[in-house]
This record gives structure tokens, sequence and C-alpha cells, in this order.
């Protein structure tokens, strides 16, 4: 995904513990295509993150196995790996509030969609409570341009875990700024890029499923004709993001259930 708030990966290859170990290998190949798939998105689609996510939860598993492995155990009884642990909260941390968000956004969404079938329409409350929102997405977004990844540990299989965290944290930001769109006020953009109902349905294509919903009540505020058409066009969009919303929540949870696993695997082999 070619953004210039992602967090950068590192554009070397990692150096990995016993290369001749299928793990160690398997580990390596998930992460170079992870990257791979990552910088080559051209968009920011909800589908495009959402295998992503697949592809981390893919990572986790191996990272698992990898934990497993005599070799790893013993690096971790003689080195301090006080940063992996420190890392493996961190990233738990942000699952939760990347959930939180989610949770709230789908419900924005549904309070949006009560309205319209009601005939009341109450698009003020849709984006006073997504602009709460995305206050706390910036936030987020923040707090992970201050975190320092230095993947430069002495221990091999220490490296492979920061590699593994720099590389999630980049598809988090992903995430994070999917769901906050762009800073530019929505409306103000939307009216120079799409000033009409034709503009704006031509331009679809160039945004995410977060924006259209902006196009879309855009437009039924502006037009005082065809209301009909235009409510429904808010009702296809909301229904589309919901789906969308509920995808990326059910990814980002089987994250957080790995990520959970792999700090009990860790805590496991230094209490050994």
């Amino acid at each position: 995904m070619a953004s210039s708030n992602k967090v950068a990966y590192h554009a070397r290859s990692i150096s990995l513990p016993t290369r001749s170990n299928p793990l160690t290998v398997t580990v390596e190949e998930q992460l170079c295509r992870l990257r791979s798939s990552e910088l080559a998105a051209s968009s920011s689609s909800s589908s495009s993150i959402s295998h992503h996510l697949v592809g981390l939860k893919d990572l986790f598993e191996c990272v698992e196995d990898f934990l497993q492995m005599q070799s790893t155990k013993q690096a971790f009884s003689v080195n301090s790996v006080d940063g992996v642990l420190d890392g493996s909260i961190m990233l738990l941390d942000v699952c939760g509030t990347i959930m939180d968000v989610l949770s709230q956004m789908k419900q924005c969404v549904q309070d949006l969609q009560s309205s319209i079938r009601r005939r009341t329409n109450d698009i003020g409350a849709y984006m006073t409570s997504r602009k709460k929102v995305t206050k706390v997405i910036r936030k987020c977004l923040s707090d992970l341009k201050r975190m320092n990844n230095k993947n430069n540990d002495l221990v091999a299989e220490v490296n492979v875990l920061r590699e593994v965290e720099a590389t999630t944290l980049a598809i988090f930001e992903s995430l994070l700024s999917f769901l906050s769109g762009p800073k530019q006020s929505s409306w103000s953009l939307i009216s120079k890029v799409m000033p009409t109902k034709r503009v704006a349905h031509k331009g679809e294509e160039d945004i995410n499923e977060v924006m259209k919903i902006d196009v879309a009540l855009n437009t039924l505020i502006s037009h005082k004709t065809s209301k009909g058409i235009e409510v429904n066009d808010v009702q296809k969009s909301l229904e589309a993001l919901e789906m969308s919303l509920q995808d990326l929540e059910d990814g980002v949870e089987s994250v957080s259930k790995c990520l959970i696993k792999n700090r009990v695997s860790i805590l496991n082999i230094l209490n050994q």
C-alpha cells in the first residue's frame, strides 16, 4: 500500500537462526509474503486489509511453532528478552484499541441505518460519533509513529520476533488509516473532487468504503430531488460498510488470539 504514513519496513533480509530448519524458513517466507503484498497494494480497501490480517494470523501460527523450537528456548534462557515481552503487550494493546474502534464504528453505522429506516435521517449524529472515533484513531496512529522498533539485537531469535512486530505494526497502521479516512475534512474533500452526483459515482473507485459513506451522505444532503434514490444509495453503502467492518473485526480478533497464545508461550519459556 503506497502510503507515507506507513510504518517503514526493513529493506534487508532478516537473519534467522539455523536457516536449514523448515520452521525458520517458513517464518521468513511469511514475512516476505506479507511485506510484498502490503507494499504492492495500490489502494486501501477492506478486502486487501482483511487479506493481510489472514496473512498475519498465518504468520503468528508459524511464530508459535518457532517459539517451541529448542534453539529458541535456549536463546531465551540465557538472554534478556524484555523487549520481546514489551512488544507483545504493545501489540495486544493496539489490537484492543482497534477492536474498540471497529465496534464503535459498527454501532455508528447501525444507528444511522435505524435512523434511515425511521426516516429521520439523523446524519449529524453519525458524523458526530464518527468524529469521536476518528480522534481515538488519530491518537493511536500518533502513538504508533513514536514506537521505535530497532532490529539490532545480537540474538537472532529475538530479531525474528522484532521483525514480526514491525510487520504487524505496519499492517495495524494501514488498518487504522483506512478507518480514519483522510485528515482533510471529508465534506471539503468531497466538495472539491466530487461536486456533482455524476462525478461522485465516477470517483468512487478511488475511495474506500468509509469514504463512500461520506460521499453518499453528502449527496443526500446536497440534492433536493430524487431523495428516494439517494437514500437507497446510502443504505447500500452502509450495508457494505457494516459487512466490511465485521470482516475486519473477525480478522483482528483472530490475530489477537494468536498474540495471546504467543505471549503465553514466551512466558512459559522464561518460567522454565
